[in-house]
């Protein structure tokens, strides 16, 4: 009998197999090592590379290295955020070297960085890059140095070598030493020239290392040593709840709410003092860079070693503070908002200053707020986070009230001195107002009384109280206006008006910086007559000077104060009294400290309240009542002057009644008709491009997939817009822009994360994500 063919394969035929590895191929494979690389890319995917043999024992995570990428294979600089044994991917590139010596960035911070790509919806390599300084990944002030060591052949046989006298004092120099010196230092310390250097190299003797050495070191500023204050009853019960959190090595996070003037920064120095005792270190961050100088001095009168962290710091210094705080040698980090990445080994306690200030949140990407990047901080190094503010958030009230923050309050100024008297003056009849001018009758005349008044000491008369204006708008005139057809004139590429500039003689944006001649005519209808229109913090001191001469004066705005080191000139010019009048932006409103002051003058209190923001009020009210805390805080008292055309106005009237609790009560009840934060999330997407007609197209495309998506994965996502944003064009983009709110944010990233996946990348428009989004234009 013939057996019938089988129809099925045979199981075991060794053809239908791959022959199995060789054993030198299985170890091969066995002792690859693996890096995980992310870019500076808006790719949220990490890439394995093999690591070669020569850079095995040097590669660790936190290290950027050099390595092939795309279909080209061009070499990109890349952060190694793992390593590992095995890997997914078959065909692996190679990395082709390493940038740094040590990692830039630690595990916590890591792990910091890859929940700000989560939370924020960017890449990992995004975040990784804005975290560490350019001046650091630089290496600013620092130069590679060629230095000399002794080998160990000398040891074998001295009498082997011929050596000259000076050859024999080099090489003895450098045994003492036990240390590589470079050229010149050794050719000095032997009183030789360098023929006896090179010929110590010749018979190997010596050898050559290059090193990298800083240039220069900034200089401290001397400060005289203070004592801790004498807490009053208040401030010891705010210090106690910290230090309690301190003590128990908890995590929570402290929202210490304090009138102006009652002592918030001592609580925060006593809190880090005991910090400190325990060998940890502090990070406080303050929202402007004005406020940083102070801050300074005063905690350096207070703590030996005191690092800074800001903008206005060259390359070079950054990077010089970025190592003394990564050697663990820094008690105190001081800074804004970036400093919240300072790299603190042994971190202890994380303070946010004014917490409810908007700079704290970064408007590029990663468009991450301090404040929510300090908490996640906080939390990984299980340490406890202060918020100060004298007028908190609804967000960080929110959280004191479900119970998910510790609230502490200071609700009385250090000495018990009073909150100054708040006086609303309505300015809609007042004739010098209405006639243009900045400064209205009531605020001209108390102004003349502070000026006038003069105080007898030791037997000779001393000048009396100083005056603080705030304007919170720069230029000489916001608007330039056409009487023919009632039409502003606007940035050429932005849909913003022209502000007129006097002191440069130019018309500004001040959303791209472009600048232009003023017109003589108008650009739409062609008819002179142009009017500059409304009142700017120049006109305001031109008017100030004008009104009261022989009085000096000082402003403070971004244009004023663009030199090195104007911040700290200035105020040092008024804290020493030789300016009477202080005058600016926002940037005086808040946190610096003068006894002198007795009057404070809002010049016009409306220039926030009526935008088109539902924030509009709450940061009115945090304005007026942080501008008012700027006087009666010495023992001639004070009192606030502001001006409006909105008397009425909720956050006017609590302002000057220094009632924060209606004020919150009132604001909840408008955010919940609103449905917005902090009763809804929101994330805003801006999708921009030249064509406005293609933008408006891709913002629909992009709110149905949104739509679609959401009802998909069922989850409760409501859809605001499209709808063209405030300012409609900057920088020749036409801009739309797309709401989505929820309860939680989770329910929005797990909706973007799926509508991204179906989005092809275009060249003619573009889009960006901003989640809790601060600045609606």
């Amino acid at each position: 009998m013939v057996a019938k063919k089988s129809s099925q394969p045979a199981l075991f035929d060794a053809a239908s197999f791959p022959p199995d590895p060789l054993p030198w191929e299985v170890a091969a494979e066995n002792d690859r090592l693996i890096a995980r690389l992310v870019f500076n890319r808006p790719i949220d995917s990490t890439f394995d590379y093999l690591v070669p043999d020569g850079l095995r024992t040097l590669i660790a995570p936190g290290q950027r290295v050099k390595a092939p990428f795309g279909k080209g294979d061009r070499p990109t600089v890349g952060y190694c955020v793992a390593l590992a044994a095995t890997s997914e991917q078959k065909r692996l590139k190679t990395i082709e070297s390493i940038l740094d010596r040590q990692p830039l960035v630690s595990a916590n911070m890591l792990s910091l960085t890859r929940w700000i790509a989560d939370y924020y919806l960017c890449s990992w390599g995004q975040v990784l890059e804005s975290v560490v300084p350019a001046g650091v990944k630089q290496q600013a002030g620092t130069r590679l140095v060629t230095s000399f060591v002794c080998t160990n052949r000398e040891a074998a046989d001295p009498a082997a070598f011929k050596l000259s006298a000076k050859q024999k004092v080099v090489l003895e120099i450098l045994t003492t030493a036990g240390r590589p010196m470079d050229a010149a230092e050794l050719t000095q310390a032997a009183d030789c020239g360098t023929a006896p250097l090179a010929a110590l190299r010749q018979k190997g003797l010596i050898r050559a290392v290059r090193q990298r050495q800083t240039q220069s070191v900034p200089p401290s500023e001397p400060s005289s040593r203070e004592e801790d204050l004498q807490l009053n009853a208040d401030q010891q019960r705010a210090l106690d709840t910290i230090l309690g959190l301190q003590r128990a090595g908890q995590h929570r996070t402290v929202l210490l709410h304090g009138v102006t003037g009652s002592g918030k920064t001592e609580v925060y120095i006593q809190a880090i003092r005991e910090v400190v005792s325990y060998g940890r270190q502090a990070i406080v961050l303050v929202p402007e860079i004005s406020l940083t100088p102070q801050t300074i001095r005063r905690f350096r009168r207070r703590f030996n070693s005191v690092a800074v962290l800001h903008s206005h710091l060259s390359d070079a210094e950054r990077h010089w503070h970025w190592q003394q705080i990564a050697s663990g040698g820094v008690e105190v980090v001081i800074g804004a908002r970036s400093a919240v990445f300072a790299p603190t080994p042994n971190l202890g306690l994380i303070v946010i200053d004014e917490e409810h200030e908007t700079t704290f949140k970064q408007e590029t990407t990663p468009r991450y707020h301090a404040r929510q990047v300090a908490r996640q901080r906080a939390q990984i190094e299980n340490i406890p986070l202060i918020l100060g503010s004298a007028t908190p958030t609804l967000e960080s009230w929110l959280r004191v009230q479900e119970g998910q923050d510790t609230l502490v309050s200071l609700p009385q100024r250090v000495e018990r001195r009073p909150l100054p008297p708040v006086i609303v003056v309505d300015v809609r009849n007042d004739p010098m107002c209405r006639r243009g001018a900045a400064i209205g009758r009531a605020l001209e005349s108390a102004m003349r009384n502070v000026l006038r008044d003069e105080v007898p000491t030791h037997g000779r008369q001393q000048a009396g109280g100083q005056i603080i204006l705030f304007l919170n708008l720069r230029g000489f005139s916001p608007a330039i206006w056409c009487r023919a057809c009632g039409a502003s004139v606007k940035c050429p590429t932005c849909d913003v008006t022209l502000a007129w500039h006097k002191d440069r003689g130019k018309a500004l944006c001040h959303v791209c910086d472009f600048e232009c001649d003023p017109p003589s005519l108008c650009p739409g209808c062609g008819h002179a007559g142009l009017r500059y229109v409304g009142i700017g913090t120049q006109r305001l001191e031109q008017e100030v000077r004008a009104r009261f001469p022989g009085t000096s004066c000082v402003r403070m705005d971004s244009d004023s104060m663009r030199k090195r080191g104007s911040h700290d000139a200035a105020l040092e010019q008024f804290r020493a009294g030789d300016a009477r009048i202080l005058l600016g932006t926002q940037m005086i409103a808040k946190g610096l400290d003068f006894p002198n002051v007795t009057l404070v003058g809002v010049v016009n209190a409306d220039t926030i309240l009526h935008q088109p923001d539902f924030r509009a009020s709450e940061r009115t009210f945090q304005l007026i009542s942080q501008v008012s805390g700027r006087t009666g805080r010495g023992p001639r008292g004070g009192r606030v002057l502001v001006q409006t055309s909105a008397p009425d106005e909720p956050a006017i009237v609590l302002a000057a009644k220094h009632d924060f609790a209606t004020f919150v009560k009132h604001e909840w009840v408008h955010r919940q008709a609103l449905l917005a934060p902090p009763c809804r999330q929101f994330t805003r997407i801006i999708i921009r491009g030249k064509d406005a007609e293609r933008v408006r197209d891709e913002a629909k495309r992009i709110a149905q997939l949104c739509t679609d998506t959401a009802k998909t994965a069922g989850v409760d996502v409501r859809l605001l817009g499209p709808a063209p944003a405030p300012v409609s064009r900057i920088k020749g983009q036409y801009r739309f822009h797309i709401m989505l709110a929820a309860l939680e944010g989770d329910a929005i990233r797990t909706v973007w994360r799926k509508v991204v996946s179906q989005l092809s990348p275009r060249e003619d428009v573009a889009w960006t994500v901003d989640v809790d989004p601060i600045n609606l234009r």
